[in-house]
């Protein structure tokens, strides 16, 4: 299986971790992500309300690009995805944004017909590898692990494209499927604040503690995510929550593609799990060598 594969800015700083788990995993189904050739930032969610024409046509260069390569575009950031599939639909839905946009990609030489069909990387793994095939690789069994499944504010908003934006399940039954528990997590869908850390400090880190405390008092081992943004914000701010709120939070936070390579049998460093900010060590150390 082909794919036009969007990377995005943090997979190739921040959440390289991210990037490494997905090379490692994805070669063992068979699945071939090409790199959209000469891609740049989507725009960011941020710049969408700052300078929203301008962010349509920077999202709209990078779907211009991949209609050429005929594949669906497949991105692993919840943040890229949002933005793209904002941008198709605006796109066909307000014929004169359309037009305004067009004007720009013409002083590029570039056309879009708005055939680019995007995907987030876990509806790949669960719709066209299946869950199945998912378990069906499973070498070690995550017994015992209870992990709260968080899916952020934007993967299943403000268009549910293949789980349900309120109660979503797919990140729950693809950790069942791995053998390990998913908990009860009300918070799955709730936004980690994104930007707020940097931008509202005070705001963010409570938005963050919320998260990190649901997790806990439903007694998860560690917290899966879908998004470089949210892991960023729960891995990185936990020891100065635990300061500013008087809490103890040691909570690994992995992306969805660890977990499975972790179930996979995958080595440890192939998958890039020492490079968390709070150590796995303590509670995924008996899964792997």
């Amino acid at each position: 299986m082909k794919y036009t594969y969007f990377p995005g800015c943090s997979l190739e700083a921040t959440a390289s971790p991210y990037q490494t788990s997905i090379s490692a995993v994805s070669s063992l189904f068979g699945l071939e992500f090409e790199e959209l050739k000469d891609w740049s930032c989507c725009g960011a969610t941020a710049y969408m309300s700052i300078k929203e024409i301008t962010a349509f046509a920077i999202s709209t260069r990078n779907l211009a690009l991949a209609e050429k390569q005929g594949n669906d575009l497949v991105s692993p950031c919840s943040a890229c995805f949002t933005n793209l599939n904002k941008t198709n639909t605006y796109l066909r839905e307000f014929p004169e944004l359309k037009e305004k946009i067009d004007i720009v990609l013409n002083e590029a030489g570039l056309q879009y017909s708005g055939k680019v069909n995007i995907r987030h990387l876990l509806d790949v793994f669960i719709r066209d590898v299946d869950y199945e095939q998912l378990a069906a690789k499973v070498k070690v069994r995550l017994e015992g692990l209870k992990v709260a499944p968080y899916y952020g504010c934007q993967i299943v908003r403000p268009k549910a494209m293949f789980d349900d934006p309120e109660m979503p399940v797919s990140l729950d039954r693809l950790i069942s499927h791995l053998g390990a528990q998913p908990v009860h997590f009300p918070m799955k869908s709730r936004c980690c604040g994104g930007s707020l850390s940097v931008t509202k400090e005070k705001l963010g880190l409570r938005m963050i503690k919320n998260i990190l405390l649901c997790a806990a008092q439903n007694e998860a081992d560690c917290l899966v995510t879908v998004c470089p943004m949210c892991q960023i914000n729960l891995d990185a701010y936990q020891k100065k929550i635990n300061k500013r709120y008087k809490e103890k939070f040691s909570i690994p936070i992995l992306y969805f593609t660890q977990l499975m390579g972790l179930a996979f049998g995958l080595p440890a460093k192939k998958l890039a799990l020492n490079k968390t900010i709070v150590p796995v060590e303590p509670v995924l150390g008996r899964y792997y060598s």
